[in-house]
């Protein structure tokens, strides 16, 4: 798939949180590097806080994981070189972030 080059962007509020550029893509999940722009300050410490409960004990910690990314999702969106995708699940770790997408929403899990 053609999707390594690409620049994807994350935003908070209108403002710049970090760009990803794409330098591995194994569908569904995209993954790059990660530049931090003006608004990562606000939202940092929710992408720590979510790896945080995703790699400890998460069966433990379900609903408050649920409840930091409903934050994180909240307070960004993705855009692909496209424009804004629908829906998104993402993780960024120092200069690295991984994430999948949708052109649609999500079904919710039962």
């Amino acid at each position: 798939m053609g999707f390594e080059g690409e620049v994807w962007q994350v935003r908070g509020g209108g403002v710049p949180v970090g760009e990803i550029l794409i330098d591995e893509a194994d569908f569904p999940w995209l993954s790059g590097r990660f530049a931090p722009g003006p608004g990562y300050e606000a939202v940092g410490d929710l992408f720590a806080r979510e790896l945080a409960l995703l790699e400890g004990d998460f069966e433990d910690d379900v609903e408050a994981w649920e409840a930091v990314y409903e934050e994180i999702r909240r307070q960004v969106s993705l855009s692909s070189p496209d424009g804004p995708v629908a829906e998104f699940l993402l993780h960024i770790e120092g200069e690295r972030a991984w994430f999948r997408w949708s052109e649609e929403p999500f079904e919710d899990q039962v």
